[in-house]
């Protein structure tokens, strides 16, 4: 088995500030939901009988976890960094586009080619471990390629394929993702968040967002 060990990580500050208001905002918005849909159960079983709630309450379930929506797109980048550091960033312990999973880890820990961080939320009750497989190539003409391949508790999460090319006085990355999952409803709010701070992120880690297409539907 491949040996793991306990890093200590240095992002930038910024970014990590980022990452922060990105939980303050989602968490209470993802909880807001929870509550919707207790309160329906509640109010269900108050103006009929427990029956109907019970079978308002399993809808709601069904509804909010049922696997329909699925996000992909794809980003353009520029940065004054040079292509070789660019990669560095890409393959290192804090990959640009990871800002939410390693800005708010607890723990970080590195295995061969992987990079694993964790995160406890519910009070320290239960623990999400996001575990990323970093690639990195070079083509002919010396255009640089990273893939990042994301895994959730060991499920598969998503994954990102970075193309890299210096520019006249500037590096291009071009990114493309795709999650390898679907996602309930449920997922929205956390959605809804991230659009608003994913942008900062990359832009207090030195990057210029140039255009965005993003999807995250049927």
């Amino acid at each position: 088995m491949p040996s793991t060990a306990e890093i200590e990580i240095d992002p930038p500050p910024e970014a990590v500030s980022i990452a922060e208001q990105y939980s303050r905002r989602e968490r209470p918005l993802s909880a807001f939901v929870v509550l919707l849909a207790v309160s329906a159960f509640l109010a269900t079983n108050l103006l009929t009988s427990l029956l109907p709630a019970i079978a308002v309450a399993a809808v709601s379930i069904v509804v909010a976890r049922a696997p329909i929506l699925q996000s992909y797109g794809t980003v353009h980048l520029r940065t004054d960094d040079d292509p070789e550091t660019v990669v560095e960033s890409f393959t290192g312990p804090t990959p640009p586009v990871l800002a939410f999973q390693w800005g708010l880890a607890d723990e970080v820990e590195t295995a061969d080619e992987t990079v694993t961080y964790r995160t406890s939320y519910l009070f320290g009750l239960r623990t999400a471990a996001v575990t990323v497989h970093r690639e990195a190539e070079t083509a002919a003409d010396g255009t640089r390629s990273v893939e990042l391949d994301v895994t959730a508790n060991d499920q598969p999460w998503a994954t990102y394929a970075v193309t890299i090319r210096a520019g006249d006085d500037h590096t291009v990355v071009d990114v493309e993702y795709e999650s390898n999952r679907r996602f309930g409803l449920r997922r929205l709010p956390q959605q809804f968040v991230a659009d608003r701070y994913r942008d900062d992120a990359l832009t207090a880690q030195g990057y210029t967002v140039v255009e965005r297409d993003s999807h995250f539907g049927l």
